[in-house]
């Protein structure tokens, strides 16, 4: 918590008038590693079923990016800058 109030990652805000939030669960399991090693991973779960029909009801947002997409960014950009430099 300390890191992300030094970062500025986010601002409390008030919460809108007539509207009611989603309730969340958070989701523990063990994740096996190389040697042997488990340690446990968490992931804060939205209960989406808890939504209504019609109200961003059809709106989702997953905050996690996978490896494939960060290496083939970089690869774009790293082709990119060989042909302008070259």
């Amino acid at each position: 918590m300390e890191s992300l109030m030094h970062n500025s990652t986010w601002d409390l805000v008030n919460f809108p008038a007539g509207k009611t939030t989603l309730q969340n669960k958070r989701v523990y399991r063990l994740k096996g590693e190389y040697g042997g090693k488990q340690r446990y991973k968490d992931r804060l779960m939205v209960k989406g079923f808890k939504q209504t029909k019609g109200l961003y009801f059809d709106k989702k947002n997953s905050p996690i990016v996978k490896m494939i997409s960060i290496r083939t960014i970089l690869s774009l950009m790293e082709t990119k800058f060989f042909i302008l430099s070259g």
